[in-house]
């Protein structure tokens, strides 16, 4: 059987590599941090990690890693309710649920597992789940796991949301769910509009932080901040792959009951191994040094802003961004390819997406901003764009 099964797969990655659309992997041989170097040999700067404050190889996080290695070994082998809790996993979810002003945590082996496992143990068929177009990928997988009425407004209209919220008045209960940032263009959810809509219409509200969380309002809280929403949303989901570290583990926040529930039921949680406990003691080590300053968020604001003014200046379509996220707009998939490499070769290192991962003929390049980086290295990744982009006919 495999045989035939063989053919039609070499038919269709042939058919995505034509269509430009094939990924290639790089080989980075160096920690994550703003100038890498890669499996040839070429040291580059790098302008797409979610590494926005520069902590993935920060020596106090790599401290504390290594110290919870040495007293509490190398991973849990075990699920949380059967062997899998360590005081490390209690003390991480107790800040993360300061950090947010939220009741209590839940952790997750990675934010996708949680946004997979938050719907179906809360909502039933008599349920309303009300979803963002742009919101992300594990997201749409969580909402197809459950049988709750499905809805979907475009990305961040209030309009269309509301008209969702008026249909929805025939289903129980009636959650609306969103990304904080969009992480294909940079935009931030108008979470105030969303929050007096579901008041207005007897809903909840779930956000998923991931791109938000470290990045937006002053102290890096995410959306809740930015709007002064602490402690109003019911569900928050995140994850310490991004801006809060950079390696494994993702969480839900929120209402008291809502988690005590996901403890019981949601099946990730359930059936994954718990995160190993130096991910565990790095996460808490991350808190604590966010607690104590806003000087990798004031300084991430502030390359954010110089980075995208450099770029409208030098002729370049630039979504409008309200994040980290500079998604520089190319639309042909085989051009953001071709820009990506040529980019490399400027020592830049930044990848094209395009279909599947963003919708067809919105091929871009999605430049991500660090605390981490210089104006040294913002300054030559701009001259890299411009020198390409002229090059390729981009800009004039």
């Amino acid at each position: 059987m495999y045989t035939n099964f063989k053919e039609f797969l070499q038919k269709e990655l042939t058919s995505i590599e034509e269509a430009g659309l094939y990924k290639e992997e790089r080989v980075i041989v160096t920690p994550q941090q703003a100038s890498i170097k890669v499996d040839s040999g070429q040291e580059v700067l790098n302008f797409c990690a979610n590494n926005y404050l520069g902590l993935s190889n920060s020596p106090v996080l790599v401290e504390a890693a290594k110290k919870a290695l040495d007293e509490r070994g190398f991973g849990m082998s075990s699920v949380r309710f059967i062997c899998g809790t360590q005081d490390y996993h209690l003390e991480l979810e107790k800040k993360i649920a300061q950090f947010f002003g939220t009741e209590d945590t839940i952790l997750y082996a990675s934010c996708y597992d949680a946004n997979g496992g938050v719907f179906e143990p809360l909502l039933t068929e008599e349920d309303a789940i009300i979803s963002d177009s742009l919101n992300h990928a594990s997201i749409i997988d969580g909402v197809r796991l459950c049988k709750a009425q499905r809805y979907r407004y475009a990305n961040a209209n209030m309009e269309e949301l509301e008209k969702c919220l008026k249909v929805s008045q025939a289903q129980r209960f009636r959650i609306i769910v969103t990304d904080g940032v969009f992480s294909m263009d940079g935009n931030v959810a108008p979470l105030d509009k969303i929050y007096e809509l579901a008041n207005k219409y007897n809903a909840m509200i779930m956000v998923d932080e991931s791109h938000s969380a470290g990045v937006v309002g002053e102290k890096g809280k995410g959306t809740t901040e930015l709007f002064n929403l602490i402690g109003q949303i019911e569900i928050i989901t995140g994850t310490l792959g991004k801006a809060f570290g950079g390696a494994i583990g993702g969480f839900t926040t929120g209402k008291k009951e809502i988690i005590d529930m996901l403890r019981q039921r949601s099946r990730p949680y359930l059936f994954s191994n718990s995160i190993p406990p130096m991910v565990a003691a790095a996460g808490s080590a991350m808190f604590d040094l966010m607690s104590e300053t806003n000087e990798l968020q004031n300084k991430l604001h502030t390359n954010t802003e110089y980075f995208v003014n450099k770029m409208i200046a030098a002729g370049f379509d630039i979504k409008p961004t309200e994040s980290a996220i500079c998604a520089v707009m190319l639309y042909n998939a085989k051009l953001s390819q071709k820009f990506a490499e040529r980019m490399l070769e400027e020592g830049i290192y930044v990848i094209g997406f395009y279909f599947p991962v963003v919708p067809k003929d919105q091929a871009r390049i999605r430049v991500q901003i660090s605390a981490g980086h210089e104006i040294k290295h913002l300054n030559k990744c701009v001259a890299a764009f411009t020198k390409v982009g002229k090059e390729l006919g981009v800009i004039s």
